[in-house]
């Protein structure tokens, strides 16, 4: 049963590839799988930033005139984008013989669904996020009560589409329990990462490039919206200067919306940081090994992530020292691992950056461990056949493997 060469459609409503985090890991693991023989195809929109996956096939839906931006959150295209969607991954399923749908996130797996009634094929929805966490944060929303209730409404109808779910962390997969998602449908795997990616990375070369050569570098990776509490950090940095004013912090931003860096540059300001806050912008995500190894303390600044976040992962296989909230820490112990800090405590936050650039000893013990965690614990080839074996348990279940 488990050496048969699988025909898998995963289904990512969202562009793809795309400059940050989740679509990073999604492509990874749809790398992994290809990894192990199997037939890898993507259904997406009609759009993309670098180069597509390797090992796997790229079916994008009709490119019809719709904006080609990168956003994170809800837009008024979404809805048609993902109309679409349903139609490319039905013409996908009968034209390659697929076995299953692996969705990605709330929308691919509305978009699975609609697949899974035609067709008949098994669904696999892989839970990365809660909507009540995040959808209530974008303003998009008016009044913001509407938010909050299709936020609920996704959370409790979106898993019970699937034929089996993946949670990527034990908070969501409380979360499903609580629902009454039934244990025998919900499977817990985390994210893997790829840590060669962060070997041998030069050190010095970003340094350079914005002068930073003799500084303590504190650094933020990912996207600068409200979600991700880069208030705090900024708050946070500015106890860190008044003991350590050689300090620097460095903020890449893989995707910046005008208003959210609008937002953050305001408050640096008014801080009073202009010297010693760098914002780098649109940042390949292909560079942010390179960033991160020109870093002495990386920084988590979200409280409360039900999910796992993927610049944790990418903090951890470049091996460096992490201070984090507790809610986003997932895996890390205080003072084994990383410095964990209380949600919300943001003069904590400041605390913990501080010893860490005071003792980088400390810094390099906790950056070696969370290192060999990652490696032990979330490499993508113990990952993938975790996922693998579900997939064969499903399919076999369904009557559909001899």
């Amino acid at each position: 049963m488990g050496n048969k060469r699988l025909k898998i459609a995963m289904v990512v409503a969202s562009p793809f590839p795309a400059n940050h985090g989740t679509p990073g890991s999604i492509r990874e693991l749809m790398e992994a799988m290809a990894r192990r023989g199997h037939d890898v195809h993507v259904v997406t929109y009609h759009f993309g930033e670098g180069t597509n996956p390797k090992g796997v096939t790229v079916h994008r839906i009709p490119d019809i005139g719709f904006s080609k931006r990168v956003i994170v959150g809800p837009t008024l295209e979404r809805p048609f984008l993902d109309f679409q969607m349903v139609f490319t991954l039905c013409r996908v399923i009968r034209s390659e013989n697929i076995d299953l749908i692996h969705a990605h996130n709330y929308e691919g797996a509305l978009v699975g669904f609609w697949a899974r009634v035609i067709t008949g094929k098994p669904l696999i929805y892989n839970a990365v996020n809660t909507m009540r966490d995040e959808l209530p944060t974008y303003n998009f929303f008016r009044p913001k009560i509407l938010g909050v209730l299709l936020a609920g409404l996704l959370d409790y109808a979106v898993p019970r589409m699937a034929d089996r779910i993946i949670a990527i962390s034990p908070e969501i997969a409380g979360m499903l329990r609580i629902q009454g998602i039934r244990p025998h449908r919900l499977r817990m795997i985390p994210l893997g990462i790829d840590t060669d990616q962060f070997d041998g990375c030069d050190p010095v070369s970003i340094r350079k490039r914005y002068s930073l050569a003799g500084n303590p570098v504190v650094m933020y990776t990912g996207i600068l919206d409200r979600l991700q509490r880069i208030d705090y950090l900024l708050k946070a940095m500015k106890i860190v200067l008044a003991g350590l004013p050689d300090a620097r912090l460095l903020l890449v931003a893989t995707i910046a919306k005008d208003d959210d860096l609008k937002e953050c540059r305001d408050m640096i300001t008014e801080l009073q940081m202009e010297k010693q806050v760098v914002v780098a912008t649109h940042t390949a995500f292909k560079e942010v090994p390179s960033y991160l190894a020109s870093a002495n303390v990386a920084v988590i600044c979200r409280p409360r992530c039900p999910g796992f976040p993927v610049k944790l992962l990418n903090y951890m296989a470049a091996g460096k020292a992490v201070a984090a909230f507790e809610g986003s820490a997932k895996g890390l112990q205080h003072m084994r691992n990383a410095f964990v800090v209380k949600d919300d405590d943001w003069k904590g936050l400041a605390h913990g950056i501080i010893c860490l650039l005071r003792d980088p000893h400390l810094a390099s013990r906790l950056g070696d461990n969370a290192k060999e965690w990652v490696r032990t614990n979330l490499s993508w080839p113990k990952i993938a056949v975790e996922i693998e074996t579900l997939y064969y348990d499903l399919l076999h279940q369904k009557g559909a493997m001899s």
